[in-house]
């Protein structure tokens, strides 16, 4: 290793602030499934044609040019915020909080996006309907020990 780790109360107290900024798949598809109110609304940040090909079930779609814009009529400002968008490689989610926690939203991204959505096996909504892809073992857990959920 090149780089000497953090000292323990530095690495603790950076770690601890990642749990406050992001969640995950499995987390927020568990909450879903629970049934219920979650405590949260979910946020797909991407476009249009991104939205109609599938989304998270439930979720609100507004994308990040029109948060600005819309998010106080699309979103209740007492209700925690979940962004995603396509996956670990777009910034789409991360601007998309930013922007929201600017306007006074609480709010978390949603790590791995709609990809790692799909691929953990939740269902999802399409504009043809409700579909549901096999888990994929590379990313989806078996058991919250797995990934040590």
């Amino acid at each position: 290793m090149t780089v000497t780790p953090a000292p323990p109360a530095e690495a603790a107290a950076y770690f601890r602030s990642r749990l406050a900024f992001h969640t995950d798949v499995a987390d927020v598809g568990a909450a879903l499934a629970a049934g219920g109110d979650p405590g949260f609304v979910v946020v797909d940040s991407r476009s249009t044609a991104s939205w109609d090909q599938g989304h998270v079930p439930g979720a609100v779609h507004l994308p990040t040019a029109l948060v600005a814009e819309q998010a106080e009529r699309l979103l209740d400002r007492n209700v925690p915020v979940v962004t995603y968008c396509w996956g670990p490689g777009c910034d789409g989610a991360t601007r998309s909080a930013l922007a929201l926690a600017e306007l006074g939203y609480r709010v978390k991204e949603m790590l791995g996006g709609f990809e790692y959505w799909v691929r953990e096996g939740p269902g999802y909504e399409t504009w043809e309907g409700t579909e549901r892809r096999a888990a994929d073992g590379l990313t989806a857990p078996t058991d919250a020990a797995d990934c040590g959920c």
